[in-house]
Formats: structure tokens, C-alpha cells, sequence
């Protein structure tokens, strides 16, 4: 086992600390950190467990199960904080997590890979269909936003109604989606599965799926699959405790926050993930995995964190702030354009990541 394989295992001793610094109250700061460092190895185990998963059950089940849990780690802090009541951080979260796969999990590995490869292809069909329902998610997201900004009066009860409606919509069409990707137009997506041990993230040979082998670790990576995601549920609820206080510490807005700080925690193993496919030079996957990841947060995890919200008695609606709409908008577009071609490069990731550092920065000096 390599060093690069051995820093999930060893991150995973901060799970016992992060305990011990809750129960003997070694203070926020303590808390804070510890349990973001265990969020991060629990994120790599939960996304290899679903990977795995994926892989022996078929594409049906298997994109499914990736559907469900591809986004677990981001969806579970998102929920605790929701129940904490930061409906503010909860939806700067949103924003921050379509934001970071489109443009810096693409960024990334369009930049490692370019560099690499002089020019790297993937299948446009995979950037026009993912582009096309990110085009239709964001109009959607904007729509509250739009309704108050153009309004006299504001109903709050209206805006909630127009929200869950939206969302309702939003879900059917991210059902739609995987009909269209797994079953009628599954040929398509026939994009390849990697083999190979991914840098950072501990890797098993795969058996054919018939073979008892395979069924049978089949089982231990649902159990891990099951495991992690309980672990980040208990990290996420400690983390989320402390995380106004000592955001508000650094001076950090809860807008801030939510678009970037959450974002770069609870999405590790997506960065290790694509830079390792682009190296591979696996660009099918590698832009499937992160177009993938941007509609499953805006067609699924934000309507589900809206109904989610109406039924905890901490209401959430899609009235963002303007500027994130705006930010949403722009970075479908840049993504929309660089990747339609079908071919990438360095300059390309470039333009992607320094798109995402403007916007970053801008974040971090909005007043709100």
C-alpha cells in the first residue's frame, strides 16, 4: 500500500479526537478542526463505497446508487445545518456546490490533464445534455429571485409556494435525466469505468460481476457505504455546531462560507477523483463525473433540502441572493462554452479555475 493510500486510513484517527474534543469540551477551535479532518477521509470512503457499489450491481442499480449517494457528504452537512437553523449557509451552500463541480472539479482536471496532453477529447453529447438541464436548473433557481426583484410586494407565502413547485419540477426532470442517461439513450453514456487504483483512494481488483468474489464485496462496501455515511452525519452534526462561531471568528460572512469554505471540505474525493481520471486521460469520465455532480445538486439536493426544510419547520425557499444567481449564470455559461467543443486543454482548465478564484474572491467581499 502506497503513502498516497495510507492518508485516508491515517486521517481517519481524527474521528476518536473529534469525539474526545466534544465530550471533554477542548473548546470550538478544537471541534472545528478536528471534525473537518474527519469529514474529509469519511467523504474519500464514502465515494470509493459508492464507486464499488456502483460497479458491481451495473449501470441501472448502480447509477442509482450513485444518484443517491454521489453527493452524500455535501447533503448531510447541508441537512444538519438546516436543522441548526442556517438557512443562509445552507443555501450559500448550494450555490458553492454546483459552482466548485463546474468550475473547479473541471478546472482542475481539464489543467492536470492539458498538461499532460497537448489536447484531450471527450463525447459532446455528455456536455450538451448535462449543460442543457444545468441551463434549465439555473433558470429555475433564478425564478424566485426574479418574481421578488420585479415585485412592488413581497409574499413570502407565494414565494414559497412558487419554490416548492419549482423544486417538484426540478425533481421529475432529474428523474428524467437518468431515464435518459440509464435506459433509452444509455449507448450515449458509455463512457468506461476505471480500473485502475485511483491516487489517494484505497483500491481493491475488481472481479467479474457474476463471480461470488464479487457479490460477496459487494456486502462489505455496502456496510462501508452504510458506515460512512452514519460517521459523516455525527462529524457533520459536531461540525456544524461551531462552524458560525468560528467562521464569524475568522470574519467570514455565512455567504462566504457556504459558496466556498463547505464546498472544499465536504468534496475531496471529487477533486482526487477527476484529476487522476484526467491524468489518465479518461475525459468521458472525467466530464461526466463533474457535470454529473453540478445537476445532482441543483436538480435533486437543493429540492430536496427545500421539502426537507417545510416538514423540519425550518423553511428554506430558491430566493437567492441576486449575485449568486448571477454567479450560477456565469458559471454555466463559461462552463457551457469551453466545454461544447468536445476538446480541452490547460488553457481551457485555466480560464475554468481563474473564473472560480474571481468569483471566490467577490464572495468573500460581499457584504452580505
Amino acid at each position: 500500500m502506497t503513502i498516497k493510500n495510507l492518508i485516508p486510513l491515517v486521517l481517519l484517527v481524527f474521528i476518536p479526537i473529534s469525539l474526545a474534543a466534544d465530550l471533554l469540551n477542548w473548546g470550538e477551535e478544537a471541534i472545528f478542526l478536528t471534525s473537518t479532518l474527519a469529514i474529509i477521509p469519511l467523504s474519500i470512503w464514502l465515494s470509493t463505497a459508492t464507486e464499488k457499489v456502483a460497479v458491481v450491481t451495473g449501470p441501472s442499480v448502480g447509477g442509482l446508487v450513485n444518484a443517491l449517494f454521489g453527493n452524500a457528504t455535501a447533503l448531510i452537512i447541508a441537512l444538519m445545518a438546516l436543522r441548526k437553523g442556517l438557512v443562509d449557509i445552507v443555501e450559500a451552500s448550494i450555490t458553492g456546490s454546483i459552482l466548485s463541480a463546474l468550475l473547479l472539479l473541471l478546472g482542475l482536471a481539464m489543467l492536470t490533464g492539458g498538461l499532460r496532453y497537448k489536447e484531450q477529447e471527450f463525447k459532446p453529447i455528455l456536455a450538451k445534455v448535462n449543460g442543457s438541464s444545468m441551463t434549465l436548473a439555473v433558470i429555475a433557481i433564478a425564478l424566485p429571485t426574479m418574481v421578488i426583484d420585479t415585485s412592488n410586494i413581497v409574499d413570502a407565502i407565494a414565494i414559497r409556494n412558487l419554490s416548492l413547485v419549482v423544486s417538484a419540477i426540478l425533481i421529475v426532470v432529474y428523474g428524467l435525466t437518468l431515464l435518459f442517461s440509464l435506459k433509452t439513450h444509455s449507448y450515449l453514456y458509455e463512457v468506461g469505468l476505471a480500473d485502475e487504483e485511483i491516487d489517494g483512494i484505497p483500491s481493491f481488483p475488481e472481479p467479474e460481476p457474476s463471480s461470488k468474489q464479487s457479490w460477496s464485496k459487494l456486502w462489505v462496501w455496502i456496510v462501508v457505504l452504510l458506515a460512512s455515511t452514519v460517521a459523516v452525519a455525527f462529524e457533520s452534526e459536531m461540525f456544524v455546531a461551531v462552524i458560525e462561531s468560528q467562521t464569524q471568528r475568522f470574519g467570514l460572512t455565512p455567504l462566504f462560507t457556504g459558496v466556498i469554505l463547505l464546498p472544499l471540505i465536504s468534496d475531496v474525493a471529487g477533486y482526487v477523483i477527476v484529476v487522476r481520471l484526467a491524468l489518465k486521460n479518461q475525459m468521458d469520465l472525467t466530464v461526466s463525473t463533474a457535470t454529473g455532480d453540478s445537476l445532482l445538486v441543483a436538480l435533486f439536493v437543493a429540492p430536496v433540502l427545500v421539502f426537507v426544510g417545510q416538514a423540519i419547520g425550518q423553511p428554506i425557499d430558491l430566493n437567492f441572493n441576486t449575485f449568486e444567481v448571477i454567479a450560477l449564470a456565469i458559471a454555466v455559461m463559461v462552463t457551457n462554452l469551453i466545454s461544447f467543443g468536445g476538446r480541452s486543454n490547460w488553457l481551457d482548465g485555466t480560464l475554468l479555475l481563474a473564473t472560480y478564484l474571481i468569483l471566490g474572491v467577490a464572495f468573500y467581499y460581499h457584504p452580505a
